[in-house]
C-alpha cells in the first residue's frame, strides 16, 4: 500500500492525497482545494479503480487552457507513485 500527497501544479487544486494498494487500486482519493463537487465526484468515481488505467484516461485533460488540469495532475501523480 503506497500512501501519496502530490502538490499539483497550474491548477486551483493545491494538494491531492490518495492510496495506491496492494492491487494498483485508487483508494481515499481527495482534493484540497479546486471545484469541490467535481473533484468529490472523481473521488467516488475512481475508488477501486486501477490505477494505472485511471492515469491514462486523465493525462492531458486541460482545464481553462493552462495545459493542465486537477485530472491531468492527479494523472501525474498516480504515475510517478507506480514507478
Amino acid at each position: 500500500m503506497k500512501n501519496v500527497n502530490y502538490k499539483p501544479s497550474g491548477t486551483c487544486a493545491k494538494l491531492i492525497n490518495f492510496t495506491i494498494d496492494d492491487d494498483n487500486k485508487i483508494r481515499d482519493l481527495k482534493f484540497l482545494g479546486g471545484c469541490n463537487g467535481n473533484l468529490k465526484a472523481m473521488g467516488i468515481l475512481l475508488e477501486g479503480a486501477d490505477a494505472k488505467e485511471s492515469a491514462d484516461k486523465l493525462s492531458g485533460n486541460d482545464c481553462k487552457d493552462r495545459g493542465t488540469s486537477c485530472a491531468d495532475q492527479l494523472s501525474k501523480a498516480i504515475y510517478e507513485a507506480l514507478d
